[in-house]
């Protein structure tokens, strides 16, 4: 029964958390939004106290549940585990006790600690389980779902609006990114089921030793114990050592695989004294001191259109060089923003606007960035500041955003068609939600010049409309300059 509910209750949660990133409705945000926040991970970035007080207690008392319910990659490598088992009992039965690498895992735990110190999250994040779950979904699997969508859209009647078109933003650094994280996690699945969270995964391991000392837990009665040894080889986190009738309960992910196949009923979920032998205590203190670390940093911080009314091919847009980033309305600042997010790629699949996109730059490689070639920031829209989990994007409401300027926007004369070509256009004047644009004459002492624009950047907010509106190409005439700390206009 306890095996049955872990079971549901994880097949509710990674579709939940699935419908996050691929549904485009905002109807899954709208509706369990909530579930990112809480990852254990983000959680802990975002300073998110009562979750965190949740997580840690549950894990005191009930030992890994989040592992093997909550954490959408650990049930991802379990489907993929399941799936090798089907050729049969012996499959099955592959597992055997295998000793702790304790170096290991408080290793990279260490490493994972430092990049959150120095400021490079976006390192870090690719031993973080929730947001290399979110880089698989995001570029790998929504593609897919949003090509079968647009698919189904196009064949269907012309008066029907049930299906939809819908672009999507994708890049080959994100598929081949996805791609290897993917591969790593499944390829060690398979062979040996739980390893990448028992070795790899710091949360894994911040959790494993929290629940060392667990209330409830898997405990072996040895009066009923035979030695069988079928308990350890059910078990996908090589934790049980049925020679010597002792159970590590820091590898433990409290699956209870081994109480419904212990055919002597051996095995319960009980409340009992921990009889697994102690390590060498300074391995403890190494765990310990890093966990510090951790927490201390935490603390210290589409398919493209390519014809115009089937007349004249359409060149896409080219991001311009910005000398200063933009960040989303509702992160504050660069600071805030890198030293929170996980790179996990939520709001960039839930942007409706295709103005987020992963940047390239080594120093927040894979955290999203603004950017205006494919649509701009509506100030209607706020759906990046509700599904951040990690208070990266904190957030905010559309009176707060439509005040929040996050740039200003720069012109470039020999770009702009009234400047060089004499031809009357407006377009960035028209556009400007905050009507930060007027219109002047090129030649002040003419009035009947050609009319070029002024940006007032007092007053403009750094949405990107004039840029991403401009019919200027490659390079718009007009672009947003990002700001390294934001302020309300």
């Amino acid at each position: 029964m306890l095996k049955t509910i872990r079971i549901v209750l994880a097949i509710i949660c990674v579709l939940a958390i699935s419908s996050l990133f691929l549904d485009f409705t905002g109807t899954a945000v709208g509706g369990w939004g909530w579930l990112a926040k809480w990852q254990f991970m983000p959680a802990l970035l975002a300073l998110n106290i009562p979750v965190l007080i949740v997580l840690v207690a549950v894990a005191l008392i009930f030992g890994r549940i989040y592992c093997s319910v909550l954490c959408p990659l650990g049930v991802m490598q379990d489907v993929i585990s399941h799936v090798r088992g089907w050729g049969g009992r012996k499959q099955r039965r592959r597992f055997s006790y295998r000793k702790p690498l304790t170096w290991l895992r408080v290793g990279f735990l260490a490493l994972f600690a430092v990049l959150v110190i120095l400021g490079l999250l976006s390192f870090a994040s690719f031993i973080e389980p929730y947001s290399e779950f979110g880089r698989i979904m995001t570029s790998l699997v929504k593609p897919l779902y949003v090509d079968a969508n647009n698919m189904i859209a196009a064949s269907q009647d012309a008066d029907s609006y049930t299906f939809y078109h819908v672009d999507y933003y994708v890049t080959v650094t994100m598929i081949v990114i996805a791609a290897v994280t993917l591969l790593v996690v499944g390829v060690l699945a398979w062979i040996d089921g739980r390893i990448y969270c028992n070795t790899v995964c710091p949360v894994g391991t911040i959790l494993g030793y929290l629940s060392r000392y667990s209330w409830f837990k898997p405990v072996i009665d040895h009066s009923k114990c035979v030695k069988c040894g079928l308990c350890a080889k059910e078990c996908k986190a090589s934790c049980i050592d049925s020679k010597e009738g002792v159970i590590d309960y820091t590898r433990c992910v409290t699956c209870m695989d081994c109480i419904g196949n212990c055919h002597t009923g051996a095995i319960s979920y009980a409340h009992k004294p921990n009889t697994m032998p102690e390590t060498v205590d300074g391995e403890r203190r190494k765990f310990l001191t890093v966990t510090a670390l951790l927490a201390g940093s935490a603390v210290a911080h589409a398919q493209e259109k390519t014809v115009d009314g089937g007349l004249a091919a359409i060149i896409d847009k080219k991001k311009p060089e910005r000398n200063t980033r933009i960040t989303p309305p509702g992160s504050r600042s660069h600071k805030n923003f890198t030293s929170h997010c996980t790179a996990c790629q939520l709001c960039i699949s839930n942007c409706p606007n295709n103005v987020l996109h992963p940047s390239t730059d080594m120093a927040t490689f894979m955290q999203p960035e603004v950017s205006y070639e494919r649509g701009y920031c509506r100030p209607e829209c706020t759906e990046c500041s509700s599904v951040c989990p990690a208070g990266a994007i904190l957030p905010i409401d559309t009176a707060e955003k439509s005040a929040t300027q996050v740039g200003h926007a720069v012109w470039i004369r020999e770009n702009c068609l009234p400047a060089t070509e004499g031809v009357s256009c407006g377009n960035c004047a028209r556009h400007c939600p905050v009507g930060a644009i007027a219109m002047i004459p090129s030649d002040a002492d003419n009035p009947d010049s050609p009319l070029i624009p002024s940006v007032n950047t007092e007053r403009c907010i750094g949405c990107g409309a004039c840029e991403n509106l401009c019919p200027v190409r490659p390079f718009s005439a007009i672009y947003v300059e990002g700001h390294e700390v934001h302020r309300s206009v």
